[in-house]
């Protein structure tokens, strides 16, 4: 069970790095508009990701090798994880993996009823400071 929620942990937050990943600040006017994108990419909107907090990295290290590692690449964390996208390339900020963990998007699960919001802040502050190490 706890292999199933890391490995949806992993999975959204690459869901959410790879989206945000396109959203580059082309003019290209052949582009759709904000509004028209999937339903599926967008967070849910009852609840509202915790904004970072400049949580502890060295206590988000721990949280990822438990929950997130299972799924996720993550070269400082020794993870090879293949379920979910590798974070070493994705190297989201702090913003997107704190929204990822809690809400959840694609085939992760939200985290918001599993870890504390301390220990995701803890977590987004970990894997935005060493992705792409």
């Amino acid at each position: 069970m706890r292999a199933r929620r890391t490995a949806a942990c992993l999975l959204a937050v690459a869901a959410l790095g790879i989206g945000a990943a396109g959203c580059g600040g082309d003019d290209d006017e052949t582009a759709a508009p904000a509004t028209e994108a999937p339903a599926t990419t967008a967070a849910p909107t009852t609840t509202a990701a915790p904004a970072p907090s400049g949580g502890d990295a060295t206590a988000g290290k721990e949280v990822f090798t438990a929950n997130c590692s299972g799924c996720h690449t993550l070269s400082d964390a020794g993870a090879s994880g293949a379920a979910g996208p590798n974070l070493d390339d994705l190297k989201p900020d702090e913003a997107t993996v704190s929204a990822q963990v809690t809400n959840g998007g694609g085939a992760m699960p939200a985290f918001k009823d599993t870890l504390s919001e301390q220990q995701i802040a803890d977590v987004a502050a970990y894997v935005s400071s060493v992705a792409g190490s």
